[in-house]
């Protein structure tokens, strides 16, 4: 059996999860399902167990029962909008083009300097950048995305949203390197490639895709995947530094999204039939 605890977080692997497969499964996902596939990727029943009962806590997993009575976990509405709003980024198929930026200004009273901690560092996992001590810029695309992260931990009344343009006075290509770290972002996308481009050569020299190595590979991938668009909000191409890897990257993730995903259903599908069939003995 394949570890890999070590890389991928049996918390994150069962959100992927959910946002690959489990949101589409009618009805609430058994635990006897969940702990078949998470097995699958090398992760242990009492690893499920626990990093379920923290998602519980933090109000993303609802525990529900079966139609014929098995404990098992559905995604609360907060959960569900968080995945939907990481579907445009995870999933998109076209470069981002220059669309202006999206600025969040904040401020946060002294009596409250935990929330601003907090709203620094959602800004921050959304993929904003610094312009500025309390002003936050993004690509304008991820204007809804934070709307609705904002609301749903009640800090948007502490911030104004705006959109607009860069006027200058240094060159935009100049401000943008100032804003992120394109070191760090350019890092996180040549890590992806070395753990997941020699898997996509592999699949491309084989004419078949078994459904539980699809789900494997396909799962892991998109684990490591998911967090990147938040890491590089996808800065506009004319930006960027020349042979920016994150164009390599997504090719690659796109790939392997095509040759396996739906293979990987068939795993899934397989393992929800088996537990309904546990269930009825």
């Amino acid at each position: 059996m394949i570890n890999v605890s070590d890389q991928h977080a049996p918390r994150s692997l069962i959100v992927t999860l959910y946002g690959a497969y489990g949101r589409f499964v009618p009805g609430p996902v058994p635990v006897a399902e969940l702990i078949r596939l998470l097995a699958a990727v090398g992760v242990d029943a009492p690893s499920v167990r626990s990093s379920v009962s923290r998602l519980k806590r933090r109000g993303l997993l609802l525990p529900a029962r079966t139609d014929r009575g098995a404990a098992g976990y559905e995604l609360s509405p907060g959960a569900r909008q968080l995945l939907e709003d990481g579907d445009r980024r995870i999933y998109a198929t076209a470069p981002p083009g220059d669309e202006g930026w999206v600025l969040a200004v904040f401020s946060v009273p002294e009596s409250e300097r935990q929330k601003r901690h907090l709203l620094r560092s959602r800004l921050a996992g959304l993929g904003f950048g610094t312009a500025a001590p309390g002003v936050w810029i993004a690509p304008a695309r991820l204007y809804e995305e934070t709307r609705h992260t904002l609301e749903r931990l009640r800090l948007d009344g502490y911030v104004d949203l705006f959109r607009g343009e860069h006027l200058g006075f240094a060159a935009t290509a100049e401000a943008v390197a100032r804003w992120w770290d394109l070191k760090a972002i350019a890092e996180a996308h040549e890590a992806f490639l070395e753990g997941h481009a020699p898997v996509l050569r592999a699949w491309e020299q084989r004419t078949d895709t078994p459904p539980e190595e699809a789900y494997r590979d396909y799962l892991l991938a998109l684990d490591d995947w998911r967090h990147l668009p938040y890491t590089d909000p996808g800065l506009p191409a004319a930006l960027l530094p020349a042979d920016w890897p994150g164009t390599r990257s997504a090719a690659v993730f796109r790939a392997l999204h095509e040759r396996l995903r739906d293979a990987g259903a068939e795993f899934v599908n397989a393992a929800s039939d088996s537990a309904s069939a546990s269930e009825a003995d």
